[in-house]
């Protein structure tokens, strides 16, 4: 099963990268975690961010493949316990489907991105920054994967 995020932002500090790719890597064929960058849209020095989200949007969606069950992660999402998100995946697992987790930039997702998601998550009630987001993602989404194979990575 093949698990992407679609994230805005790439000059992101050395620690994102390599906590992204320390679980990344822990995956193994069964599943697979992939990253795709969107640059962050120009934002004007002074004015409305919005320009900048639409394009980021347009981005995202463009990277998003053909079928796919997508995810927007929101603080205003569903919240899920980590046996929550292994059944979640076992349930995108068996329809066949990609599963792309989209994070938004600075100012959140674009209006697009969000209509276009089959599912709103909230990995907290706080508001975590997009770089931290995405290390936190990649760790509960091994953490669920592990589960599933019954592995005693989870100690609940």
């Amino acid at each position: 099963m093949r698990l992407m995020v679609v994230a805005a932002g790439t000059r992101l500090p050395d620690w994102v990268n390599a906590g992204f790719e320390e679980y990344a890597g822990r995956f193994t064929r069964d599943y697979k975690l992939e990253l795709r960058e969107i640059a962050l849209g120009q934002r004007a020095a002074s004015g409305s961010p919005s320009q900048a989200i639409a394009k980021e949007g347009e981005k995202m969606l463009a990277a998003i493949p053909q079928g796919a069950y997508v995810v927007a992660m929101q603080v205003g999402g569903r919240s899920l316990s980590s046996e929550q998100l292994a059944q979640f995946l076992q349930t995108r697992a068996r329809d066949g489907r990609d599963v792309v987790f989209c994070i938004g930039g600075p100012e959140g997702l674009a209006p697009e991105v969000d209509a276009r998601a089959d599912f709103r998550w909230s990995l907290s009630a706080l508001t975590l920054p997009h770089a931290l987001a995405r290390v936190v993602l990649a760790e509960a989404l091994y953490r669920a994967v592990m589960i599933i194979k019954g592995h005693p990575y989870h100690r609940a």
